[in-house]
């Protein structure tokens, strides 16, 4: 375990149990994004980092239950294990982004050492049939790729990643037919409409399981269960390598819930060798 994986475990554990503000969350996100160096930085440079105010860490602090700041900074000092510091400029900005993204794929690792979560995901997503799979703008080609290779073990996989006012009509369809759980992707920047899909499909009676970057994203509060996978940041646009992997690791616990999944499988190569579907 690195010394930066085990801090953004600590953090995490020191953010879980409370209620916070989506301003609360941004901070969470960050200091967890930057777990090595929080432990660090003051009130107003964790402000900076975060794009709040300074009061507003000062708020966050004591709902975590601190006097303040400073007592949240000495806490972190004693829980948080230092690492040090990158050599500067030994990596232009191409590189430094991929290494962000080693560092998120070693977090998620470090994530999935606790297979329960995933493994309860793949279970209840196995036994919603049809099962809808939610995502939107930038996390459209997340729930296409998922829905893509579930279709190949699951019997009936409906995609919504295109939004408008059918959403929620799809999604009246699919309880109709039996469904009991919705599979949604949800990455920066967060549509509004996501947020109110998942409140719809939970008063529509459906098991929310959502994978977004960050425990603290605003769809956590209408998700039963969160799965997190950090996106990278170091470029124009974010990057999704973590989230990606992480919906190909719970496809796999798809397949563990489903009895005939290696069946469906082999069927499909059968049928595609008889077609001359793939070169080889």
């Amino acid at each position: 375990m690195s010394a930066t994986d085990s801090a953004a475990t600590r953090l995490q554990a020191l953010f879980e149990g409370h209620r916070l503000t989506p301003t609360q969350r941004r901070i969470a996100h960050s200091m967890v994004r930057r777990a090595a160096d929080v432990p660090f930085l003051s009130s107003v440079e964790l402000a900076e980092l975060a794009g709040v105010s300074q009061p507003s860490v000062t708020r966050f602090a004591v709902a975590l239950g601190f006097d303040g700041y400073p007592a949240l900074r000495r806490h972190l000092r004693e829980v948080v294990p230092a690492e040090p510091a990158p050599e500067a400029g030994s990596h232009n900005e191409y590189q430094q982004a991929v290494e962000a993204e080693i560092e998120n794929l070693r977090h998620l690792a470090e994530l999935l050492a606790d297979p329960r979560p995933v493994r309860e995901a793949g279970r209840v997503l196995a036994a919603s049939r049809p099962l809808p799979v939610l995502g939107l703008r930038a996390a459209a080609s997340q729930a296409y790729g998922f829905a893509y290779f579930a279709a190949k073990v699951h019997p009936d996989v409906r995609l919504l990643n295109e939004g408008g006012t059918m959403i929620q009509d799809r999604l009246d369809a699919a309880v109709r037919a039996g469904a009991t759980a919705l599979l949604c992707f949800a990455l920066p920047r967060h549509p509004r409409e996501v947020v109110d899909t998942l409140a719809y499909a939970r008063g529509a009676g459906l098991t929310v399981v959502t994978v977004a970057d960050s425990a603290f994203a605003p769809v956590a509060g209408h998700s039963d269960l969160l799965l997190p996978a950090a996106v990278g940041t170091g470029l124009a646009f974010d990057t999704a390598c973590a989230p990606m992997l992480l919906g190909r690791v719970l496809l796999e616990a798809v397949c563990d819930g489903l009895p005939d999944a290696q069946a469906r499988l082999e069927e499909f190569d059968a049928h595609a060798a008889a077609r001359g579907l793939f070169v080889e």
